[in-house]
């Protein structure tokens, strides 16, 4: 039985019958831990109805022990009796509460994850890298943020898919791989809801998340696109993924998230580098470009351009783009290189090693860099 899967549906039922979320999330917490505890032993006939009932006593042990909260006593003195609960699924509204506009990205992926995903504090902790009071601190601060809002108010589906897409950029650490979790919680969001972007979202998670084995060779250093074994690629995930999107783009409702999930497609279906169709990539992008009128995505564009038409042409288009743009310097060493001018490209390369913000990235561009001013020097 996978008790983060019940989280959303145990929450939901406590706050309509009047907890707080903050307060109502706590209590599920609990609840799971005694779950872990009990369970293997002695199994519930009704999971779910189990943790309702220990978490709503939970909630109960916790109002009544609080002096400031005893005109509540009222409300909640008669506890339900114990019986199936209730079959109603609370994952959409936590989504987008957890979602607020109110938070900050990083806020609402920790509360995401905490109360949607059903992960302890010290697993999201050790997921980022920071410490857990840090982490417990930030839960706290979300948790207390959207305190008042009301949980049937309607929520802005959008914000949902970029909570996730962080979620899913994050990779993987420590013993929660965040990759995964963000598929398995796009999963339930696509079950709740009948909306083309979400369907775009999952289709791009998984044909990204095909490619993971070949990202990096055994040394785990990074092994750029072009250069991947895609006997590694995982075929299902492609073949799930592409199905996926062609179902949504069949509704005419393009959304960015299904146009990224497009050029990822024509990615996979290459059966190597040189026979990617570049042209249509490009064409792709164009749409994103219209769709967001993102700087990154005209930078990912140069960089296609320069595939399809030639490093001059990649160049031309890079030229009218913010030199500070995050791997600007990147896309420019690989155009100069691919131009035939090793000296700038290792410049290039050295130079964004620098700005990098991961190690896997700043040590495969520092090689780079090496290997054009080896090249200079022989």
């Amino acid at each position: 039985m996978n008790f983060r899967e019940l989280t959303p549906s145990v929450i939901g039922v406590l706050v309509r019958r009047g907890a707080g979320f903050a307060a109502a999330e706590d209590a599920v917490q609990d609840a799971l831990i005694d779950a872990v505890r009990v369970w293997p032993d002695e199994p519930p006939r009704d999971p779910l109805g189990w943790l309702v009932t220990v978490a709503w006593r939970r909630y109960l042990d916790a109002t009544r022990a609080d002096a400031a909260r005893r005109r509540r006593e009222d409300v909640v003195s008669e506890e339900p009796a114990p019986g199936p609960a209730a079959s109603v699924d609370d994952t959409l509204q936590l989504y987008f509460l957890c979602a607020h506009p109110s938070l900050t990205p990083a806020s609402a992926v920790a509360l995401t994850l905490r109360a949607v995903g059903g992960l302890t504090t010290r697993q999201i902790a050790d997921a980022y890298l920071v410490p857990e009071a840090t982490m417990a601190q930030r839960i706290s601060r979300a948790k207390r943020t959207v305190s008042g809002v009301r949980f049937d108010q309607p929520g802005d589906v959008a914000t949902v898919l970029r909570v996730l897409y962080l979620v899913f950029n994050e990779g993987y650490s420590g013993d929660v791989d965040l990759a995964a979790e963000a598929i398995r919680l796009t999963r339930q969001l696509a079950a709740s809801v009948d909306h083309p972007e979400v369907a775009g979202l999952l289709a791009l998670m998984l044909l990204h998340h095909a490619r993971r084995r070949a990202r990096t060779d055994e040394s785990g250093s990074l092994v750029r696109l072009a250069a991947q074994d895609r006997g590694r690629w995982d075929t299902a995930l492609i073949a799930e993924g592409v199905e996926i999107l062609q179902a949504a783009l069949a509704r005419d409702r393009l959304g960015e998230f299904q146009a990224q999930a497009a050029i990822a497609a024509l990615h996979a279906d290459a059966p190597a580098a040189e026979e990617t169709d570049w042209v249509q990539i490009v064409e792709w992008y164009d749409e994103l470009v219209a769709l967001t009128g993102s700087p990154v995505v005209r930078l990912n564009r140069a960089v296609a351009v320069g595939e399809a038409d030639g490093a001059r042409a990649g160049l031309k288009a890079l030229a009218d783009l913010d030199a500070g743009l995050p791997r600007h310097a990147a896309a420019a060493a690989y155009l100069h290189e691919r131009d035939g001018d090793p000296a700038t490209a290792a410049r290039l390369y050295a130079e964004a090693a620098r700005r990098a913000t991961t190690t896997p990235e700043r040590d495969h561009l520092t090689r780079q860099a090496a290997r054009l001013n080896a090249l200079l020097d022989s």
